[in-house]
């Protein structure tokens, strides 16, 4: 006999209410996806480490073009899921985006950079940015070293993806001009 376990789902907002009443600690690692309460791994020196450079690429190269945001919430619209990418090119605006979040229509580009989870990014996160629209997302998976490419979103995935090696170079969308050699 099997036995079905329930579970309680969660929404952005009963989420929020909960890290201001103190259920969460502010050194929690958390986000919510998909209703659930997940918590992230810690951020090992490899990962850190790449998402400082291209952090520093992106400012350098873009400027003023963007606002670049690092591990920082995005909404996805549908009030079940509140990920905070490694790195997002948001369209620039002055207020920083102090009234809410950003919304897929703000961001440019999305980068994960996976050093233990990037079958989870790949078959959880990235699946929720498609579903949202979210034009372009890359993600770094340290330990294969390569880059994946998703692009053209539709609600049931990315219908592009491509695999790049060490040496590739590629453009994002929102800048063709800006060509990267992926190290």
């Amino acid at each position: 006999m099997s036995v079905q376990l329930l579970k309680r789902k969660f929404t952005v907002d009963q989420y929020h209410r909960m890290a201001e009443t103190g259920i969460f600690a502010s050194s929690d690692r958390l986000e919510l996806i998909q209703g659930e309460i997940i918590e992230m791994s810690p951020i090992g020196s490899r990962h850190a480490a790449w998402v400082r450079r291209l952090t520093q690429l992106f400012s350098e190269t873009l400027g003023q073009r963007v606002s670049v945001s690092v591990q920082n919430p995005i909404s996805l619209g549908d009030n079940l899921s509140e990920p905070q990418p490694d790195i997002t090119l948001l369209a620039p605006r002055r207020d920083f985006y102090l009234t809410a979040h950003p919304q897929p229509q703000d961001i440019l580009l999305l980068i994960e950079v996976a050093d233990t989870s990037a079958d989870y990014d790949r078959e959880v996160k990235i699946p929720l940015y498609a579903a949202a629209g979210i034009a372009e997302v890359w993600l770094l998976d340290i330990g294969a070293e390569t880059w994946e490419v998703y692009r053209q979103p539709t609600a049931a995935g990315y219908q592009e993806m491509q695999q790049l090696p060490p040496g590739a170079s590629i453009a994002p969308l929102s800048f063709p001009e800006i060509r990267l050699t992926i190290l």
